[in-house]
């Protein structure tokens, strides 16, 4: 009993050792690794759906400003209604990672049983908030030819969002049984076959007729309605999960479950949807400075998204690591895993600050072959470079108190950083002081390293009354 005591104290904790091994490289290292094995499906995961994102907008963009305008705002209004959902579904991985480490399948499989029926009433809330914005987006002061070419294009969009959400769920419950592979595997091939059917009815290959706008939705539509289907196929091929599936029953479906997931679900989603608000009203207002604007903007976000992937692997690989160690009452390694991943999203930004920074002249080029657009681009991605470091600790931030399933409290500091000081910010910034889009962007630094700053003191102070080991 006394042996494995001590082996569970980590030397770190011990007054006396040397230089308090927890702040050295030696002692961090196997955190890094573990992090990053986690992490780097999910990197590469998003990272091919970013290329979906870009792939879009260069193929758009090439096609005509008109469209690459369109999708801009299609995807701003899609993505502000929708990422509500896709966060609200994430409150089901730091629940599953704490029950899968305890050994509680059946928890584990009403928590899949209760999630796929939650994904269902949330999904279908979703598509009609984003049908009723239909009729009204020629009253959001845009260019009357962009809103044209972005209604079928946002009804495509909505088309695929059940099915998109249902991956979501699947995904997010697969990561918190630590599996972060099996949608790696699933979005890389189903990224490339959307790419391929942009490139086909998008400028109109193999007898299709050319599209623009609405071609890129009709790919995306194809494409994600396929994704669950093959998330399905992975889970009944491994025995080890189709036997949560052979657990179902009528008796798992509760009341209480569902409200559970919403109880953490919805500060998480609501958390997103803040952040989401601050982007797609800044695309509303840099509109109103004029289409090659918005083009612009547009490029700069794209840029920095692709980026912002590698953030949201290393995000969630520290809600996986947290929650499965909270689960297990190591509070120790929680620690050392939520700093380890601290110090691999300043590494992984400082590279990609650089290289935005460095290429700012060439990466407006991939876009647009519009002189106007590419000036107002080029400055916009220095910016986008800082924007990184404040970006990156939010995730990370974000990730550390959803593993503890901490999600109140983030949710009001959100509003505080995203929609109270960043909007009429940017307002001021643009406008009265002149600053133009780049003025959006210097509220986008300020509200996210606000938000950054209040997520780690929070998960500090958090940590602070959990026992040493």
């Amino acid at each position: 009993m006394g042996a494995a005591l001590r082996r569970s104290v980590s030397p770190a904790l011990v007054p006396g050792s040397r230089a308090f091994a927890v702040y050295s490289l030696k002692a961090y290292i196997p955190y890094y690794r573990r992090n990053l094995r986690i992490a780097f499906p999910v990197m590469l995961t998003q990272l091919g759906a970013a290329l979906v994102g870009l792939a879009d907008s260069i193929m758009v963009g090439h096609y005509g400003t008109t469209d690459l305008a369109a999708v801009s705002l299609g995807n701003g209004i899609f993505f502000t209604v929708m990422v509500f959902s896709m966060g609200s579904l994430m409150g089901i991985t730091p629940l599953t990672g704490q029950a899968f480490v305890q050994n509680d399948d059946r928890r584990v499989a009403m928590l899949l049983q209760n999630g796929l029926l939650f994904t269902l009433i949330v999904g279908g809330i979703t598509c009609g908030l984003l049908a009723l914005c239909v009729p009204f987006m020629d009253r959001m002061g845009q260019d009357p030819a962009v809103v044209e070419a972005a209604r079928p294009y946002l009804i495509t969009r909505i088309a695929g969002l059940l099915p998109f959400l249902y991956f979501c769920v699947l995904k997010q419950f697969l990561e918190g049984l630590g599996n972060t592979l099996v949608a790696m595997l699933v979005c890389l091939a189903l990224n490339l076959l959307n790419i391929l059917l942009n490139w086909v009815f998008i400028f109109g290959h193999w007898g299709a007729e050319p599209m623009g706008a609405y071609g890129a939705g009709l790919a995306s539509l194809i494409a994600t309605s396929l994704m669950p289907v093959a998330f399905f196929a992975a889970i009944l091929l491994k025995a080890e999960w189709r036997r949560y599936l052979t657990l179902f029953s009528r008796r798992l479906t509760s009341c209480g479950c569902l409200a559970e997931l919403a109880r953490v679900g919805f500060p998480i989603g609501i958390q997103t949807t803040m952040e989401t608000v601050l982007f797609t009203l800044s695309f509303i207002m840099v509109g109103w400075i004029g289409k090659e604007a918005l083009a612009a903007h547009h490029i700069a976000n794209n840029v920095a998204d692709f980026a912002f992937m590698l953030s949201l692997g290393v995000g969630a690989a520290t809600t996986i690591r947290v929650s499965h160690q909270y689960g297990l009452h190591d509070y120790h390694a929680m620690q050392m895993a939520a700093r380890a991943s601290v110090h691999l999203i300043l590494l992984m930004n400082t590279v990609g600050a650089a290289l935005m920074i460095g290429l700012r002249n060439w990466l407006p080029l991939l876009f647009s072959d519009d002189p106007e657009v590419i000036r107002i681009a080029s400055p916009l991605l220095v910016f986008a470079g800082l924007f990184q470091y404040a970006d990156g600790l939010q995730c990370v931030g974000a990730g550390m108190l959803r593993g503890i399933t901490d999600v109140r409290r983030p949710m009001h500091y959100a509003f505080l950083s995203y929609v109270l000081i960043a909007l009429p910010l940017g307002y001021v910034l643009m406008f009265p002081a002149g600053m133009g889009v780049e003025g959006m962007w210097v509220s986008f630094i300020v509200a996210l390293s606000l938000a950054a700053f209040f997520f780690h003191a929070r998960f500090r102070r958090l940590t602070r009354r959990l026992p040493a080991a």
